[in-house]
């Protein structure tokens, strides 16, 4: 079974996510600002106290792992590019370390060459730019950042999260394209745990909704 180096298990997707990776007996390497916030017990779980822009802590996070999902974002009061210095730290250490995989999470304001935006969605990356402008060019240069990295890499976008239950069934498309408005966050962690060993979206941006 592989282990995971995770960032952002914090968060509230992160939480689903580091849910479900335990309950199918994955190992997790998990970097949070503050290891009192998981409240999770397990003895595949290791927390590392630290922070995603210190590359040491980084570093500390991925060895001895084999593949990483990232799902740390922006909060109130985060640097401008917080994802793109976090994400350099990561790739640079799994080079070190010899990874090939990495599963990102992002959100449907972030463009793909197989979407075929309808008009509510370019109105809702209008607005993302005029509202959120820091974190839609970070999500944009963290993305040019991987695709230039040489890794395997997956960015899984979503639209508006909800904490509603699992379903199992969900729709994975393209912005515009097969796609809605919604998924829970159960959900999305559910494909992103399923992308550990599927490899059919490497070098692609799934867009998952019900």
């Amino acid at each position: 079974m592989k282990k995971i180096a995770l960032f952002g298990a914090s968060g509230k997707t992160g939480q689903q996510f580091l849910n479900q990776a335990l309950a199918k007996g994955y190992q997790i390497k998990a970097l949070v600002r503050n290891p009192q916030a998981i409240s999770q017990q397990s003895p595949n779980l290791q927390l590392i106290r630290g922070d995603v822009l210190n590359p040491q802590d980084v570093e500390r996070t991925v060895e001895d792992t084999d593949l990483v999902v990232s799902l740390f974002g922006h909060v109130k009061g985060s640097p401008e590019w917080l994802q793109t210095r976090g994400t350099e730290n990561i790739i640079s250490s799994m080079k070190t370390n010899g990874l090939k995989r990495i599963i990102s999470l992002s959100g449907g304001g972030l463009p793909f060459e197989k979407d075929q935006p309808k008009f509510a969605d370019k109105m809702i990356r209008t607005i993302m730019k005029i509202a959120v402008p820091k974190v839609l060019n970070d999500a944009v240069r963290h993305a040019e950042v991987l695709k230039a990295s040489g890794l395997e890499w997956i960015i899984v976008r979503g639209p508006r999260l909800t904490d509603g239950e699992k379903r199992n069934q969900y729709r994975v498309g393209w912005v515009g394209v097969d796609a809605s408005t919604q998924i829970s966050r159960a959900d999305l962690a559910d494909f992103i745990l399923n992308q550990v060993e599927d490899s059919r979206f490497v070098g692609q941006m799934p867009f998952v909704s019900y």
